[in-house]
């Protein structure tokens, strides 16, 4: 019988293969089972407290350190699909690097991916951290780096750390007003993107653009 390719694996399986130090996979597979009872999910696992993972049988120094380095490598990775001079090639690739980018965050954070004419990235500059109603998210500074770098377009982007990927009326008077500046210097607003937990909303597809 073939083995199972890892896209058709579970998350236990995929991560006892990686904590597992040795060929054999029963004992790692024995302490993937307690962590996914216990915390509930694979992401839960991945996000816990350092003294909450030592608590668990099976789990020492060597396993919390593979267990803190996947989300940084799911992070890099997704960083690098979208390298600078790399064209946005679908909705779905910018929403993919954002979330991994902004979704594990527990402030909020108000970023920007800015494009050339043909859609190339040109940076992602992370501009405005706080609340949109507590920190102010100022459209000149976004416009000022957009000329700065020569920008054609610019999708915007932050993350709500309740994880509720809901546009809130703030966020629609400040996507209104971002717009309303960049198109005093014709550069075109493509996108405004909540990122919540496992989920990001575009305000483009909603008509609020």
């Amino acid at each position: 019988m073939k083995n199972r390719t890892h896209a058709h694996k579970t998350d236990g399986e995929l991560l006892a293969a990686l904590i597992s130090a040795s060929s054999s996979t029963t004992a790692a597979a024995q302490a993937v089972m307690q962590l996914l009872d216990r915390f509930g999910s694979l992401r839960a696992v991945l996000h816990a407290d350092t003294a909450d993972l030592l608590g668990c049988a099976g789990i020492g120094r060597a396993r919390l350190g593979v267990l803190r380095a996947l989300p940084e490598l799911a992070r890099r990775y997704y960083a690098e699909s979208l390298p600078s001079g790399e064209t946005i090639r679908s909705p779905a690739d910018t929403e993919a690097f954002l979330m991994a980018r902004m979704r594990h965050l527990d402030h909020e954070l108000f970023c920007c991916l800015f494009l050339d004419n043909r859609h190339r990235v040109l940076s992602f500059d992370e501009l405005f951290r706080g609340t949109i109603d507590g920190t102010s998210v100022y459209p000149r500074e976004v416009v000022k780096e957009a000329l700065a770098i020569n920008a054609a377009a610019v999708i915007l982007a932050h993350n709500h750390p309740s994880g509720v990927a809901e546009p809130s009326q703030a966020d629609e008077r400040i996507t209104r007003r971002l717009k309303s500046a960049l198109d005093l210097v014709d550069i075109r607003l493509l996108d405004h993107l909540i990122i919540g937990d496992g989920k990001a909303t575009s305000l483009a597809r909603r008509g609020m653009i």
